[in-house]
């Protein structure tokens, strides 16, 4: 509750800054301002509380989640100086819708009702249609902004007619008992026809086959700190949720249900690492690459009760790795018409240590080890290999081997192909925000028990 305060009113903060002419503390202002945040909800861990009758609630799984979110919006916030150096006038919009777009993602995980998941939700959603069409002399951009509202506001309509559904079989939004009537024998066909409907709506979310049609285009078209956005911070923050959902509406979940999130598991891992293998753009390279993570991520929902340690570790490893990788290529790609992987031709002559850090987030993202990738993919692939599902831990096996090639196609580029063009300095927080997060992948993959044992 505390956290939810404290980020909404720094968002205000960011606003009043404008007014009165003060756009260059904005960036210092904001990051000080999370970095407390940080520290206040991390003082929250061990807590066990709700608030408004049940609307929030405050626990170790809120704190980790909302832990994890302040931390890459820390990131991304640092990044938006140099991205934004040519819109300094609209600086305090973009931050604020950030600040804002936070709001919605710790509401997602903070959630007691439903009526408050689909709050943030949708304060979560405009936040990223409007930074995705934010561009506006880009055609793309415009694009891909009305692209991402059009399927947004489909997928957010399933979700509102769900939980229409979910309340006339239940007679109330309240988690604590949806979570009886989903254990109960008693309860009405129409509720698991909600059930049914949140569940798409939530895979459009998260972009799973076969619901993913739209990411390609939008992560192409929006500028590219925005494609990190949605990457990193808005595809965990789905992910965190839908497996916070399922833990109350399919208290016993019915072998039928498992079997349907086997089926878009297996079919995300495949197809989206197949159309990665055909990309020359590296954000849509991204785009399905995220398709399939979302896939291994979705194991995490056939063991609810044991797997919100690995959830909360394979967000993190795939987070802090997006975070690296797309620092890399806000830096390469700057000024450029568009993402090729082209532009990394030469990168470890130009700048070595940018072209290393690309280097690494591609090889967690891959599962090699020492990264953290590697360890959350082996702890979701254990917990799905305890639930019984060798079909799946095979499919995952052979799809993390396929996902190799592609990575390294970007990685070839950088050391064996020559240079098109002079090296260029390197922003100084670009600098900092790669090498810290990648450095924070290395270290959890070093020590992996130090999340895995908050839960």
């Amino acid at each position: 509750m505390n956290t939810l305060i404290a980020i909404a009113v720094l968002g205000v903060i960011v606003l009043l800054a404008e007014i009165f002419n003060a756009r260059k503390a904005i960036i210092p202002v904001t990051l000080a301002g999370l970095v407390a945040t940080l520290g206040l909800t991390i003082s929250e861990f061990g807590v066990n509380e709700t608030h408004f009758n049940n609307m929030i609630k405050v626990n170790n799984f809120t704190v980790a989640f909302s832990s994890l979110f302040i931390v890459l919006t820390i990131f991304l916030v640092a990044l938006s100086a140099n991205f934004y150096e040519d819109k300094a006038s609209k600086i305090s919009d973009f931050i604020s819708i950030k600040l804002f777009l936070l709001v919605g993602a710790v509401s997602m995980v903070s959630f007691g009702n439903l009526a408050m998941f689909f709050l943030g939700i949708e304060i979560l959603s405009i936040s990223l249609y409007v930074l995705a069409g934010s561009d506006r002399l880009n055609v793309k951009s415009n694009e891909s902004g009305m692209k991402y509202f059009l399927m947004g506001s489909f997928a957010s309509g399933i979700i509102l007619f769900g939980i229409a559904l979910i309340y006339g079989a239940v007679g109330s939004f309240d988690m604590d008992m949806i979570f009886e009537a989903s254990n109960s024998a008693t309860t009405v066909d129409w509720f698991y026809i909600g059930v049914s409907m949140i569940t798409v709506g939530m895979l459009f979310k998260i972009a799973t086959v076969p619901f993913h049609f739209w990411a390609p285009d939008v992560y192409e078209g929006a500028p590219a700190l925005t494609t990190a956005t949605m990457s990193t911070l808005a595809k965990v923050t789905a992910m965190a949720t839908f497996f916070k959902l399922n833990m109350a509406m399919n208290g016993n979940m019915k072998f039928e249900y498992e079997l349907v999130i086997v089926i878009v598991s297996i079919a995300s891992m495949t197809v989206g690492n197949i159309m990665a293998l055909r990309q020359n753009n590296i954000k849509r390279m991204l785009a399905f690459s995220g398709i399939s993570h979302a896939g291994f991520m979705l194991m995490a929902l056939l063991n609810l009760q044991n797997a919100t340690g690995s959830l909360f570790y394979y967000t993190a490893a795939y987070g802090l790795a997006g975070i690296a990788a797309f620092t890399v290529i806000l830096y390469v790609c700057k000024g450029k018409d568009n993402e090729n992987i082209e532009n990394f031709n030469g990168l470890g002559k130009r700048s070595a240590l940018m072209a290393g850090i690309l280097t690494a987030s591609l090889l967690s993202m891959a599962g090699i080890p020492i990264f953290s990738g590697f360890f959350a993919k082996f702890f979701l692939l254990n917990q799905v290999l305890q639930a019984g599902w060798l079909i799946l831990v095979i499919a995952g096996v052979i799809n993390s081997m396929l996902a190799v090639y592609y990575y390294f196609k970007v990685i070839s580029a950088m050391y064996t192909k020559e240079a098109t063009e002079e090296a260029t300095k390197v922003p100084f927080e670009f600098y900092i925000v790669a090498v810290l997060a990648i450095g924070l992948n290395v270290a959890i993959g070093l020590f992996p028990s130090v999340l895995m044992d908050l839960f």
